[in-house]
């Protein structure tokens, strides 16, 4: 039963453009083979041909012209491809197919099967430049238009002997090969440098999703034993009778290490605002304990790495344990930078968690994040600023 496909991740995002990309680099390199070979072939070969033999041709004016008029042809199209251009193909093909047929009668019966008659041997390059990029089954059907433009040719100039036959295959065999070749060859020497390409960087996509995964982790499980342990050591000292439950200041640390476990679950949760979610998390414990928080949200968060997150949200995380009265959460947010701030009232009274970060500033691969907490008796101030 078919399914549709779900939505592609970046990482194959990715493999598609570096396989696109490689595939194009062979295409343009096959294109420059082949727009070199024909326009060589023609001038190098064709043309001193036709002047050598000019005495001897039927029209020789004729196929100059007409010779010049697939010259023009060829850089125009070559330029075209160069550039990606689409080309106008079946009216190319057309216009080639008119000056076949020109040729071979202006050459004349003494010039037939020579290389003055030079559409017989450069034609054909001419098709594979105008067909650049569609089926081969179109080179296919020019070629075979071209070689009964030859045959109507043969026939009427009379060299219908054996010999001549065999000429004219063996003429039609070196019209198709080489062209046919060069054309089919270059198409499936691109595919296979995009499924290769395209193979290569999923592989190296997956070998770096799975290198980052194995790192959050480790990264995870030593974070959890940090906050554990403050946990841990809370609870031990109340075992012990160590602390009493009922001092501010044993409450504000099992208030901090409950709102550290807390954001620590809601960091790997698969949510569309990772960042609003995790400080909803740490506003969530502390309005459990009866502290009215006002969280006033300005703009959408970009995507920020898990590490900056929690430079972002640990100090506000440790500022809201030490909040009393009230407090006021406010997030504004852009493309390039994101401000937490929280305001609550100064309780004049050292922080019984340690600092909320501090002021500084602290730099990881999603940018940089800037910290500060003030204080002027009345209110307090604690900000965390991501830039890009």
């Amino acid at each position: 039963m078919w399914t549709a496909p779900g939505p592609r991740t970046p990482e194959a995002a990715a493999a598609g453009r570096a396989a696109a990309a490689v595939a194009r680099a062979s295409d343009r390199g096959a294109r420059i083979a082949a727009i070199v070979i024909a326009l060589a072939w023609h001038s190098v070969i064709g043309l001193p041909a036709v002047l050598a033999n000019r005495s001897e041709l039927a029209a020789p004016g004729v196929v100059l012209a007409a010779w010049v008029v697939v010259a023009a042809v060829g850089v125009l199209t070559g330029a075209r491809l160069l550039r990606g251009d689409p080309l106008p193909a079946w009216p190319l093909a057309g216009l080639l197919l008119a000056v076949d047929a020109t040729v071979f009668a202006a050459a004349g019966e003494r010039q037939l099967f020579t290389a003055a008659n030079w559409v017989w041997s450069t034609l054909g390059w001419f098709f594979v430049l105008a067909l650049w990029g569609r089926r081969v089954t179109g080179l296919l059907a020019l070629l075979a238009a071209h070689s009964l433009i030859a045959l109507v040719a043969v026939v009427g100039h009379g060299q219908t002997a054996p010999a001549d036959l065999a000429r004219f295959a063996m003429y039609v065999y070196g019209t198709y090969s080489l062209p046919v070749a060069a054309f089919a060859g270059s198409a499936v020497i691109a595919a296979l440098a995009r499924e290769r390409a395209a193979t290569a960087a999923a592989t190296h996509a997956m070998a770096a999703e799975r290198d980052a995964a194995e790192r959050a982790r480790r990264e995870r499980r030593e974070r959890l034993a940090l906050v554990s342990g403050a946990a841990e050591a809370v609870l031990a000292e109340l075992a012990d009778g160590r602390a009493d439950p009922a001092d501010p200041r044993v409450q504000r640390r099992a208030v901090l290490a409950a709102a550290q476990l807390r954001r620590l679950i809601a960091e790997s949760d698969d949510v569309p605002d990772p960042l609003l979610h995790e400080l909803r998390a740490a506003t969530d414990v502390a309005e459990r304990n009866g502290l009215p928080i006002e969280l006033v949200i300005i703009g959408k968060p970009p995507p920020l790495p898990v590490r900056t997150r929690r430079l972002l949200v640990d100090p506000l995380t440790a500022a809201l344990a030490e909040a009393g009265g009230w407090a006021r959460l406010t997030v504004v947010s852009g493309p390039d930078e994101v401000v937490v701030s929280l305001v609550t009232p100064d309780r004049g009274e050292p922080d019984a968690t340690g600092p909320p970060g501090g002021g500084g500033v602290a730099e990881d691969d999603g940018g940089r994040v800037d910290r500060l907490d003030e204080r002027d008796g009345e209110i307090r101030w604690t900000q965390a600023r991501w830039r890009r």
